[in-house]
Formats: C-alpha cells, structure tokens, sequence
C-alpha cells in the first residue's frame, strides 16, 4: 500500500470515537518525508502533522492563503521544488480544508478590508481574482493546484503529486486526486535526476 493510502485510510480510523493506534511508519520510508501545502488558516495549526499520522520530521510544512497555486511557474512551485531536491521531499500533497475564508471573501469585501487597513484599491492589483486566487469551490481549487504543480517542469515526474481535503470540524481527509492513480510522462532522455 503506498503512503497517502495508508494516511487516508489511518486519518478515517483515527477521527471516529475509538481513535487509531499510531500509524507504522517503516514500510514508508522510501516516501518520507512528504510534502504538504496547506492554507494559513490557523485552525490547521491543531490538525498537522497529526491529521496525517506523521511525525513533524517527516512532514515539511508549506503554506499560503487558500493553498492556491496560481501557475506552474509561481514562487510557490519554487519551495515545492526545493523542498524536493533539498530536503529530500519525495511526494507531494495539496491539501485545501473546508470553510475556506478565500472561497468565502467577495473582491468588494477584500477591497474593503484592504481600505480598513489604509491599503486604497488604486494600491492593489487591477485583476484581483488572479492576483489573490480568488475560487469557488474548495475542491476545485484542489484540483488546479494539483494539475499546475504536476505540470511545472520543476517537479520531477517521479514526484507523485496529491490533492485532498480537510473537514475542520473532524479533521477527516478526502481524496480529491490520488497521484498514484495519475499517469505522467516519463523523464526526458538523459535526465537521470528526475
């Protein structure tokens, strides 16, 4: 059973009431340490590494609002990918949470809230959805991260590449999109390091 299997399928026996013995990390070695990004949402802060079964040397830790990844070129696919050639990250998981505050904040209301802070909107970016990474839908903003990360030739094709998402009520992940169970294209001819 490779690793985010066995974290999801743990993760689901340790939110019921009878809770789950700790998760035998040794058959999983080979995939640690895993790294995950997540939103800033401070209610996470209780959630991880534990909602994952991990310890906090297995686990690197990245984060932004909402869990966007705007392109396959941002700042952020920079830290995914050192994170894997530096510190040995060798899967990658995408993890957005229910009841997301940038799901939920309109552009007027952003604008607004930037104003409060002396910020006037002629400071801020003309295309504030893109800019900011305004979504609809938790899941889907899942899903893109996952495909704009699988797609930024900084990440190697040998990295598998996850989304879930967590319930903040109970701390349960979901499969969103099982990187084993995504084909990608092999590495190119003479690129051993991929």
């Amino acid at each position: 059973m490779p690793l985010l299997d066995a974290v999801v399928a743990w993760n689901h026996q340790a939110v019921t009431a009878d809770g789950a013995p700790p998760l035998d990390l040794d058959p999983f070695a080979e995939s640690l340490p895993l790294v995950a990004l997540t939103c800033i949402d401070p209610r996470l802060n209780a959630y991880f590494p534990n909602a994952l079964g991990l310890r906090a040397e297995q686990f690197i830790w990245l984060r932004n609002a909402g869990n966007v990844v705007t392109d396959s070129a941002s700042g952020l696919l920079r830290s995914l990918a050192l994170a894997c050639a530096l510190k040995g990250g060798r899967e990658i998981a995408i993890i957005g949470h229910t009841d997301c505050a940038v799901r939920k904040t309109g552009m007027a209301e952003l604008t607004d809230r930037f104003r409060a802070l002396g910020v006037p909107r002629e400071n801020l970016p003309d295309d504030l959805v893109s800019f900011f990474g305004s979504f609809a839908s938790e899941r889907q903003n899942v899903i893109k991260g996952v495909e704009n990360t699988r797609s930024s030739p900084l990440i190697g094709p040998r990295i598998p590449v996850h989304g879930l998402l967590l319930d903040v009520t109970t701390g349960r992940l979901e499969w969103v999109v099982n990187g084993y169970n995504t084909s990608y294209p092999p590495p190119l001819p003479g690129n051993a390091n991929q």
